[in-house]
């Protein structure tokens, strides 16, 4: 009798590295690196992805003749996942099982967006991943600038989460980032133009990341990265690098989501007249209300709040779950 082996002897796993819409970079357990293809669909909690692999994932490969075809996805520990910016009723995976998250913002050069931040911390805050907010290019920043960063940094330290001071020019902070980026898997994004590729640059010279510079005339910065791409440290880690993300939305999300992964509305939310179920907006008894004329709730946050509620109802329900 002819013995025929079964595909799971052929089977070997590994970690997605790069990620290009089509095809995949997985490194195996003995450290080869193999170009992927998926076999299948994939799902996400029941929504539609526009990339069913991300970069991070731990996957089961056969071997192909154009190198590996990715058969299995393991269960993820946790993902960051944000609306398609191609197709509103989509999600785009960003990266999946990381240790934390590296969001790299400026007051200047281009203009500081709070908006960004929060909606930043909306992708991070339902996996409790661990948020640092690094503000580059303090070399640059002016008196008034500083007056701005240093209320930036008391709004979201007494909330929990790190910032830190940085330029990629001077080197200001590079220590405190590596001590912060030792030994973990980080996801590292920010919006175009705020100087991510440079700062990396700084801290692992190695890696040689493009830059470019902020265009003369938008005054907008310029997307370096295309594809998302994990790449380790040499002092122990690695990154996620990320395109440079213009605009952030949240098709994956109902109005209750937002109440509670902003984290200090979440915690006063007991005090609230009707609980977890009060949006913050004009119920009566409402804590967080009352939280932000006693100026113990920082104004700037809730006004981001309300704007990402209101957007989140602009797209109405039926619209949102169309493909479902």
């Amino acid at each position: 009798m002819k013995f025929t082996p079964s595909l799971t002897q052929f089977m070997q796993t590994g970690t997605v590295i790069k990620s290009t819409g089509s095809w995949y970079n997985v490194r195996l357990d003995n450290n080869e690196v193999l170009p992927c293809r998926i076999v299948g669909k994939f799902r996400l909690n029941g929504m539609n992805l526009t990339n069913p692999v991300a970069v991070g994932d731990k996957v089961e490969i056969s071997p192909d003749v154009e190198g590996g075809l990715i058969q299995k996805i393991h269960p993820r520990r946790n993902y960051v996942a944000r609306q398609s910016p191609r197709s509103k009723h989509d999600l785009h995976l960003l990266a999946s099982n990381v240790d934390q998250a590296l969001l790299i913002s400026t007051v200047i050069q281009p203009n500081l967006k709070p908006g960004f931040i929060d909606r930043f911390l909306m992708m991070t805050e339902p996996s409790d991943i661990p948020v640092i907010i690094a503000f580059n290019k303090a070399d640059l920043y002016s008196e008034e600038d500083m007056e701005l960063y240093k209320a930036m940094h008391y709004i979201y330290t007494d909330i929990g989460y790190t910032v830190l001071l940085m330029s990629a020019d001077t080197g200001l902070g590079k220590e405190a980032l590596v001590e912060a980026l030792r030994g973990k898997v980080t996801l590292v994004g920010g919006q175009s133009g705020v100087g991510k590729s440079s700062l990396v640059n700084r801290i692992q010279p190695q890696l040689h990341l493009r830059t470019k510079q902020i265009s003369d005339h938008s005054g907008k910065g310029q997307h370096t990265t295309t594809f998302a791409e994990m790449m380790q440290l040499d002092f122990g880690g690695s990154i996620i690098d990320t395109p440079g993300i213009k605009t952030l939305s949240f098709n994956n999300l109902e109005l209750a989501d937002v109440a509670h992964n902003f984290r200090e509305f979440f915690k006063r939310s007991v005090g609230c007249r009707f609980g977890g179920q009060c949006l913050h907006r004009n119920e009566p008894g409402c804590a967080i209300k009352a939280a932000i004329e006693a100026n113990e709730v920082s104004e700037v946050r809730y006004e981001n709040y309300l704007a990402i509620l209101e957007e989140i109802e602009a797209q109405n329900y039926w619209e949102r779950h169309k493909d479902k």
